[in-house]
């Protein structure tokens, strides 16, 4: 029997060993997400934009599904646009993909990063796909609210979020506007700063003219503030070209065909809650006492209103105390 030196045979007891303590890392990176039935099928919007559209809903309802995300179809590969609220909704969307084109995912550009848009991601990442994604995604992913938020959603998401969800980073960052040509597309992809959330992005396909506009823009119900940004919201969605569209693609709800009616929509929200809080903070009237006062009506009748509206005017009426603060 053949035996190794002393030397040689511990060096390769310790790579056994060294091996063995990496395999479930190795196994947890490639875990196949758990499936899950939900009802989801592509839209084609123009030659090659398709898109998968969410529920209307709070971030847990219909298994998460909730908001959208975009396949652009070339001959020479395809580019996503977000990856939905968990990996296994991201495996759905990949298969969806796959019923159109075996072409390989070259990148997927993240228009914003909320969990809703992200926790499919790894899904892309794990086929070699690029992450893109705007400046400011590390005010999001840095900060202890990430993994807070990761956990909670692996027990209101379970099974489909869970300890094999992992945080994706991009493998690059924008911030300025740019290009990115693939077959016979070209996306010029607009960074518009902190907005919706710390940064965020616009995608507009070239030639098909549809516009991609991530949570900036909520058509047919009410938008999601959150922590926002209200006034350089307003500002990026007054300075939104949409001259010459032909679509535009949001972040929840249909694709428009009217797409300046869209953004009128959003714009016209922001603009009067705004307007209604800011009286309230000059005049320094509470609150509950200003929001029982407005008149909401022509709002009230939209998905998520019961849910999202009040939430948010009591956002934006924080944030306007702490604009006239100069804060």
């Amino acid at each position: 029997m053949y035996h190794l030196p002393i030397p040689r045979f511990v060096a390769a007891c310790r790579q056994s060993i060294l091996s063995l303590l990496l395999l479930p890392m190795a196994v947890l990176a490639t875990a196949e997400p758990v499936p899950i039935d939900i009802e989801m099928s592509l839209k084609r919007v123009s030659e090659h934009v398709y898109y998968a559209q969410g529920m209307p809903g709070m971030a847990t309802d219909n298994k998460g599904f909730i908001s959208n995300a975009a396949a652009i179809l070339t001959d020479q590969g395809v580019i996503v646009v977000d990856a939905l609220g968990s990996p296994s909704l991201g495996q759905r969307f990949l298969e969806e993909i796959r019923g159109l084109t075996d072409q390989p995912i070259k990148a997927v550009i993240v228009t914003h990063y909320h969990a809703d848009h992200i926790y499919g991601l790894q899904v892309f990442e794990d086929l070699g796909a690029e992450i893109i994604a705007p400046g400011g995604f590390q005010d999001y992913l840095d900060a202890p609210t990430a993994e807070e938020r990761l956990e909670e959603r692996r027990f209101s998401l379970s099974p489909w979020v869970n300890e094999d969800t992992r945080l994706v980073r991009p493998d690059r960052v924008i911030v300025e506007q740019t290009e990115l040509r693939l077959g016979d597309v070209t996306l010029e992809i607009r960074y518009l700063g902190p907005a919706h959330s710390d940064g965020d992005l616009a995608v507009l396909v070239r030639p098909d003219q549809v516009l991609i506009s991530g949570d900036l823009i909520f058509e047919g119900r009410i938008p999601f503030t959150g922590s926002a940004d209200t006034r350089r919201w307003l500002e990026a969605l007054e300075r939104l070209d949409n001259a010459g569209l032909q679509a535009l693609i949001p972040g929840h709800g249909p694709a428009a065909r009217e797409p300046a009616a869209a953004v009128s929509s959003t714009l016209d929200y922001l603009r009067y809650t705004r307007e209604v809080m800011s009286d309230a903070v000059d005049q320094m009237t509470p609150f509950a006492e200003a929001y029982e006062a407005a008149d909401w009506s022509r709002f009230e009748k939209l998905p998520a209103f019961a849910a999202t509206h009040r939430r948010n005017a009591y956002g934006i009426y924080l944030s306007l105390e702490q604009e006239m603060l100069g804060d």
